[in-house]
């Protein structure tokens, strides 16, 4: 597959990056010389110097053999430009960052569909959803569901009080045997293992569940969770992503925000007329204290600045906050973020690379999940009437190393799979990935 990404800094050198160890053909287009030296310098990725909108420069690129069209860029009206170019120069498929979730209206889509765009992403909508979720599911570090909320991945860290600690997964699944339920990875010390039914679970350890959706509050006990009603929650932060979150929140939460420039608070309480908005600075604790923090039951920090949502949350912590979330640009804070006690991060970028990954895996990918401390990602796939998957016991299906099937959805049922499960059509298809071996297990399903 031949992919060019038209970027501007860090998302588009993110995906980039990212990638690069799926061993697809990248070309990478960014106004910055500098930046693509860098880049040159850690990556065999192709780069070009120029403007995205330069009908030059795209051909240069030989935009007219690209199977996929990524434009990135911060300004939402050169990637809407840039893709529409693309798409009138051959480009097969495009993609087209934006910042206001609006054009995502359905009317509107249809609208850029027939100019050249073929998908939109909104980040900071996208963010605002994986906080939505992350508060109705509160004891989850990470949450994602999969064919219409039938089954759910989670990521749960297993603490001292845990009931799995000490246990390998095998013993786990003939204790628990009546729990649809299945350990997919764990990360631990950073490292990203599948483990194998001899593997012994530890406290401290990252484990990435699926599950049936209706087994979840069984599994939290045994995790040593307790489910939480998030009732109070305050927000640091009235950019785009506060916003959104805001907004979905509001329906059923009580909601108090925190933002620092005067000029969008009017803004603020013009459009969240059941949230209330302070003008503050979010890294002030008196402030915070006197808004009643220590009452809230979850604190979400998306102001700009990855270090005032990192020290904001440590503070709600220490004040009692059972929930924090915080908003990280660097993708470098992730793993210390966690270590040192704060619930969730969320990374735009990499939900952005989650939101894409489904265009470039070469198969029926439904939805996908690029994950937060580790490389990894859970893809849902369809599988086809024609499948190397089909009719045969996954015993015998060449699924790759780094790569393990987590749950299988047929019709309204959930299977957890066993070596003598057999795949049908139209099955969906959960499955862990490391990023080394997706398209060969892509290949599988098609």
């Amino acid at each position: 597959m031949n992919i060019i990404i038209a970027g501007d800094g860090e998302v588009g050198f993110y995906l980039a990056k990212s990638l690069t160890e799926l061993n697809y053909n990248i070309t990478v287009v960014d106004p910055h010389s500098e930046l693509l030296k860098k880049l040159e310098s850690e990556t065999d990725l192709l780069t070009i110097a120029g403007s995205s909108t330069s009908p030059r420069v795209l051909r240069e690129a030989n935009v007219g053999d690209c199977d996929l069209f990524l434009s990135v860029l911060h300004d939402e009206s050169i990637n809407l430009m840039t893709c529409i170019l693309a798409k009138k120069l051959k480009a097969k498929k495009t993609v087209a960052r934006i910042t206001n979730a609006e054009l995502l209206a359905d009317r509107h889509r249809e609208m850029f569909r027939d100019l050249g765009v073929d998908e939109l992403v909104c980040p900071e909508r996208i963010a605002a959803k994986e906080i939505t979720n992350l508060l109705n599911n509160s004891a989850a570090t990470e949450f994602f569901s999969f064919s219409g909320g039938l089954l759910s991945m989670s990521l749960i860290r297993l603490d001292d009080d845990s009931a799995v600690i000490d246990h390998s997964v095998k013993e786990l699944s003939q204790i628990y045997s009546r729990l649809q339920a299945r350990i997919v990875a764990i990360v631990r010390n950073g490292e990203t293992i599948i483990p194998h039914a001899d593997f012994v679970l530890q406290q401290g350890d990252l484990a990435y569940l699926i599950s049936r959706s209706s087994d979840m509050d069984e599994i939290k006990k045994l995790a040593g969770k307790t489910s939480l009603k998030v009732k109070r929650v305050m927000i640091a932060g009235g950019g785009r992503t506060g916003r959104y979150a805001a907004l979905t929140l509001n329906r059923s939460m009580q909601i108090t925000m925190i933002e620092a420039d005067r000029q969008r608070c009017g803004e603020l309480c013009e459009a969240l007329s059941d949230t209330l908005i302070i003008n503050g600075d979010a890294t002030d604790i008196d402030l915070l204290k006197d808004e009643g923090l220590s009452e809230c039951d979850a604190f979400i920090a998306v102001t700009d600045s990855s270090e005032t949502n990192v020290l904001t949350c440590l503070h709600a912590k220490r004040l009692g906050v059972k929930r924090t979330i915080a908003l990280v640009e660097n993708t470098g804070f992730i793993t210390l973020s966690q270590d040192i006690g704060i619930d969730t991060i969320i990374n735009k970028k990499l939900i952005t690379a989650s939101y894409i990954a489904r265009f470039i895996v070469n198969a029926d990918a439904v939805s996908s999940k690029w994950l937060s401390g580790t490389n990894a990602e859970v893809i849902e796939f369809v599988v086809g009437r024609w499948s190397q998957a089909s009719r045969k016991p996954l015993g015998k299906l060449s699924l790759p190393e780094g790569a393990t099937i987590g749950g299988i959805v047929r019709g309204k049922e959930c299977i957890l799979p066993t070596r003598d499960t057999e795949l049908k059509a139209k099955d969906r298809v959960v499955v862990f990935s490391l990023p080394k071996v997706t398209e060969q297990v892509a290949r599988l399903f098609k």
